[in-house]
C-alpha cells in the first residue's frame, strides 16, 4: 500500500463498533495488561466534552488504519481566569501500519481543523518521542501543571497559534470523561462483546510507568 492512498474523514455511527475494536488491537497490553481505551472511545462520544467535529478516521481500501479524537479541557490561572483548550486523545493507528505516516496525518488534518474552529491550544499526556516531532512541547516550557505545581514529563502541550500561552502559570485541568474507566466491571463487561484476547506483561508498559510517572522538577 502506498502511504498517500487513505482518505481522513469525520467518524460516523456506523463506524463506531470498528473503530472500538482497532483501539483494543493498538492498546492491548501496551501500557498495561489487557487496556481500556476501546471503552473509553466508546463513552467518550457520549459525554459532554466530546468534540465531535474534530473525531476523525483515516482510511484506506474500505478498512480504517487509525483516528484520533478530542475532548474539551480548560487551563486555569493563579487568578482564576479560565482558557479552553483541547485535550487530544486517544489516538491510534493499527499496529501493522504504524510507521507509515498515518499518525502524523491524522494530527496535521485534526491540528487544521481545531484552528479553523478557533482552537490555540492542545494537551497530550503521553510518551514524547511520539509527540514533540509534531511541534508537542513539555508543559513545563509553557508553565502549565496539574494542580500542586506538579509538571509531569508526560504532559504535553502544542501551541496551534504561537502566543497563545503567555507564560503565566496555568493549572490544567483535564475532561473527566476518562475517569468512567475506573469502573473495572463496566471495562470488563464492555470488553467481553469482543473476541478473546489474553493480558500479558510486555516492556512497553515498563516505558509507560516511567513515563507517566516522572516529574520535571527544575
Amino acid at each position: 500500500m502506498k502511504t498517500n492512498d487513505y482518505t481522513i474523514r469525520l467518524e460516523t455511527e456506523k463506524d463506531h463498533r470498528e473503530v472500538e475494536n482497532l483501539a483494543r488491537e493498538a492498546f492491548w497490553n501496551l501500557s498495561v495488561p489487557g487496556c481500556h481505551e476501546h471503552y473509553f472511545v466508546h463513552v467518550l462520544r457520549q459525554h459532554a466534552d466530546f468534540i465531535p467535529e474534530l473525531d476523525f478516521v483515516l482510511e484506506s481500501e474500505g478498512r480504517i488504519l487509525g483516528f484520533v479524537m478530542y475532548a474539551k479541557g480548560r487551563l486555569v490561572d493563579e487568578q482564576g481566569n479560565e482558557k479552553p483548550i483541547l485535550t487530544m486523545g486517544p489516538i491510534c493507528v493499527h499496529p501493522a501500519y504504524q510507521r507509515c505516516g498515518f499518525g502524523k496525518a491524522l494530527l496535521e488534518h485534526s491540528f487544521a481543523a481545531a484552528r479553523a474552529m478557533g482552537h490555540d491550544v492542545v494537551i497530550n499526556f503521553g510518551n514524547p518521542d511520539n509527540y514533540v516531532a509534531r511541534g508537542y512541547k513539555s508543559c513545563k516550557k509553557y508553565n502549565v501543571c496539574f494542580t500542586g505545581d506538579v509538571f509531569p514529563a508526560a504532559l504535553l502541550v502544542k501551541e496551534l497559534k504561537e502566543g497563545a500561552l503567555d507564560g503565566r502559570k496555568w493549572f490544567y485541568h483535564p475532561s473527566d470523561a476518562e475517569a468512567l474507566c475506573d469502573d473495572a466491571q463496566a471495562v470488563a463487561a464492555f470488553d467481553s462483546q469482543f473476541p478473546p484476547k489474553e493480558k500479558a506483561w510486555q516492556p512497553s508498559q515498563e516505558e509507560f510507568y516511567i513515563h507517566s510517572h516522572s516529574v520535571i522538577s527544575w
